[in-house]
């Protein structure tokens, strides 16, 4: 018989989780090993991959994947088997410190839960532990030039992915270079870090439009409630995701903060389970009560 929910929430209590949060492209992968050796962490979690004392121990790469779409799902553990394998793992190592890579604090949050880790107890800022032309020049490298950064050394990359592998980078950091921002020293140490081309950058971006989005909201409302009348749907996007703000009508009698709830779960979950894009927010605006159309003549 498996382990139940709370003999693996016990096994976890006593691990400390780390998260870096910053758009993509910032630099994180960049920076992450050095603020780990910061803090004594000896594990990451980074675009699909665990991993810990500079190997790749569990996951596959987002990198790897062939679509855009298809390595944010990656990098959220969408896959049952992909996080079930990585969760397996860390239940073996007995990890006490992780750091978790993430585009924004629901993301690292999500990953946390997918992966049956406590939520993170501190969460760092690229911007806390880099300057703003650092992060514009790791923008820059990722926008023209393509490159990609996997903080663990050229020879695990190979072994795993050769099909995307790059270059090396050997990086020597003095105690002021990387944490200067945040007043923290550091002492001297040579880092080697991946540089990868990933799949889905060889064939360009696959990204969903607009419309794509409002009529999957409209079939997730529909498949919800029938009785619910959509009135408007409004889309916003930068780099960290979604926004969806949905007007709707209800039907006289719903207990309102349930439905509305209830909804917003069922689009958000909907959508992520099926493209991988994220959702940071769903906002649900009640226009109307109005009769169900089950009751109408």
């Amino acid at each position: 018989m498996g382990k139940k929910l709370s003999d693996i929430l016990d096994l976890f209590k006593h691990v400390q989780v780390y998260a870096l949060v910053g758009e993509s492209g910032t630099g994180k992968s960049f920076r992450s090993k050095l603020l780990a050796e910061q803090y004594g962490i000896h594990a990451i979690i980074d675009d699909g991959l665990l991993i810990q004392d500079e190997k790749i121990v569990a996951g596959h790469s987002a990198k790897r994947e062939k679509t855009y779409m298809g390595a944010v799902r990656a990098a959220l553990f969408d896959d049952k088997e992909h996080r079930d394998s990585v969760a397996r793992v860390l239940r073996k190592t007995h990890i006490k410190k992780i750091l978790i890579l993430g585009t924004s604090e629901k993301m690292v949050m999500k990953i946390s839960m997918r992966l049956q880790l406590p939520q993170p107890q501190k969460i760092i800022h690229i911007e806390e532990i880099a300057s703003k032309e650092d992060i514009e020049k790791a923008i820059k490298s990722r926008q023209v030039e393509g490159k990609h950064v996997i903080p663990v050394p050229s020879i695990e990359v190979k072994k795993n992915y050769s099909q995307i592998f790059s270059a090396s980078m050997h990086d020597f950091f003095s105690k002021n270079k990387l944490f200067a921002k945040a007043g923290k020293n550091l002492t001297g140490k040579m880092i080697e870090k991946s540089i990868v081309q990933p799949e889905f950058s060889k064939k360009g971006r696959i990204e969903i439009s607009e419309a794509a989005l409002t009529q999957m909201v409209m079939h997730c409302v529909s498949e919800c409630d029938p009785d619910i009348k959509i009135k408007k749907i409004s889309i916003k996007t930068d780099n960290r995701g979604y926004r969806l703000i949905v007007t709707i009508d209800v039907p006289f009698g719903t207990q309102l903060t349930g439905k509305v709830h209830k909804l917003q779960q069922y689009i958000i979950d909907k959508i992520e389970s099926f493209t991988g894009i994220l959702i940071e927010e769903v906002s649900i605006v009640i226009d109307k009560i109005s009769r169900p159309a089950s009751m109408k003549k």
